[in-house]
């Protein structure tokens, strides 16, 4: 039987799996993007602090130091795995009222990326727990964190759950978060490859993602800016959240006549293009009713184009 746990404790845990990985040397070009694993010194100043990303003026005052090469954190490595017997994939026909486009693997995989990962996508059909087992294990020899989606409804989870608790120590929980589902986390093969298998609806695979994928990756990464950046916004109008429930509410963010930032619930909050119209997410404790308008709350800033 799944057990209940809150999002903070399971965020704990899955940080307790995801350690930085081992730092190694890298030429100048190659470094651009990467994080860097120790602090620079220039004689006895401190230059380049540890944990900050490798931009191009970084690389700039490394060469005019006469550093050629800088130490990284390289790049977790993650693997995407979409599973479900009727998902079809986008460019195709939906030949059946069952069917529909597979969306997770395509928003988790962009996702991970912008989280700083290298990714890779992998969308698969199994017809019985050996074959899904095949197609984990070969992608051990290449990840250092494995992500995986599937829905209960055809018995997609049920498979892949099975599978997981296989091939090592795994997890079922159902965290305490609005709109979500049963979601395995835990260790699998040999080296002890981190693995979160995520709920298949996409809206809830999204929050999964930034509550829980994000900040395991930021962590492999060894940044100091593990979380998301948080602001102080005023609510627009009354928000009611249920009890003993997290909520993420998908918000525009805007500005007051006297200046000070807005944050305004999108509407239709299960539908996939409010996730894209997203500015920011407004997080609402499991011990809260809400919150009401004219309230200031913080509020988590998605990356977003203007």
């Amino acid at each position: 039987m799944d057990s209940k746990i809150t999002v903070k404790d399971m965020l704990t845990q899955l940080l307790a799996i995801s350690r930085p990985l081992t730092a190694f040397e890298m030429p100048l070009l190659d470094a651009h993007g990467a994080t860097l694993a120790e602090d620079i010194y220039a004689g006895d100043r401190l230059v380049l602090r540890k944990g900050s990303r490798i931009r191009s003026t970084q690389i700039g005052l490394a060469a005019s130091i006469g550093l050629a090469r800088l130490p990284t954190q390289p790049h977790p490595r993650v693997v995407v795995i979409s599973a479900g017997d009727d998902l079809v994939e986008p460019g195709q026909r939906l030949t059946t009222d069952e069917e529909e486009f597979e969306t997770n693997s395509w928003m988790l995989t962009t996702a991970v990326k912008e989280a700083g990962a290298v990714a890779y996508r992998v969308h698969t059909i199994p017809e019985n727990q050996e074959q899904l087992k095949r197609v984990v294990e070969d992608q051990l020899v290449r990840a250092d964190l494995i992500v995986i989606s599937g829905e209960s409804h055809d018995g997609s989870f049920t498979l892949i759950e099975a599978v997981l608790k296989e091939l090592g120590e795994v997890t079922s929980v159902i965290p305490n978060l609005e709109g979500s589902a049963r979601h395995c986390f835990g260790t699998i093969g040999e080296d002890k490859i981190p693995v979160v298998a995520v709920p298949g609806d996409p809206v809830s695979a999204f929050l999964s993602s930034e509550l829980f994928i994000r900040p395991m990756i930021r962590t492999m990464l060894g940044v100091g800016n593990v979380f998301r950046s948080t602001m102080r916004a005023t609510v627009t109008v009354n928000i009611e959240s249920p009890i003993g429930l997290t909520s993420l509410v998908r918000a525009g963010l805007g500005t007051s006549e006297s200046g000070f930032p807005t944050v305004t619930p999108l509407p239709e909050q299960d539908e996939m293009y409010t996730l894209s119209d997203a500015q920011a997410l407004l997080a609402i404790a499991a011990d809260s009713p809400g919150a009401l308008s004219g309230e200031n709350v913080d509020v988590m800033i998605l990356e977003r184009n203007s």
